[in-house]
């Protein structure tokens, strides 16, 4: 198993500690005039969530923790479980409605995540950070109203309601950023 030893922290590095796998989110090297340089570390347990802060010893080791990342296909949903397609075996894979985060009200059918999953259990997937949606209801817009900060709601083709500037015209193409759920610009054509 490689190891990983807390001076080599970087965000984004995920390692076990205690039988949970955890991700740095955040790293500081502290070297204090007097006493031991240690690592302050913000990270999340990638299974709960939860996010803690602690300081280790730079040398402190830890196994560190293969997330597998995998793009997979949304291909639909029955009840709470949401099935996505593996592109290299066609196999479906059932996914609860729970793990799926916010950013996912933003995927319609089709669209590509990244399923990850560590040691084979599935603990969450990633939407595409951009996603181009069709706006389905909103009040029309008004020719020449380009007043950029007034915003309207509109429903977009997967029930979401987001904000929209007052030109967009249920039909359009909206590109929006999954991850703050905010509008991006009109796709053209």
């Amino acid at each position: 198993m490689a190891m990983i030893s807390a001076s080599d922290f970087r965000n984004g590095v995920t390692f076990e500690m205690d039988g949970k796998v955890m991700q740095v989110v955040e790293f500081q090297h502290v070297k204090p005039g007097k006493g031991a340089a240690f690592v302050r570390t913000k990270m999340k347990n990638i299974i709960t969530g939860g996010v803690t802060e602690t300081s280790f010893n730079p040398t402190a080791k830890f196994e560190q923790a293969f997330v597998e990342r995998k793009d997979m296909e949304y291909s639909y949903n029955d009840g709470d479980l949401y099935y996505f397609m593996d592109m290299e075996t066609y196999d479906m894979l059932p996914i609860s409605k729970n793990l799926l985060g916010d950013p996912f009200r933003f995927v319609k059918e089709n669209m590509t995540c990244k399923v990850m999953s560590y040691k084979g259990s599935v603990f969450g997937v990633e939407a595409p950070n951009f996603v181009e949606l069709e706006v389905t209801e909103t009040d029309p817009g008004f020719k020449g109203d380009t007043a950029t900060n007034v915003t309207k709601p509109a429903t977009l083709e997967t029930g979401t309601e987001i904000k929209v500037p007052l030109f967009i015209n249920p039909g359009d193409k909206i590109k929006i950023d999954t991850r703050t759920g905010e509008y991006l610009e009109r796709c053209k054509g």
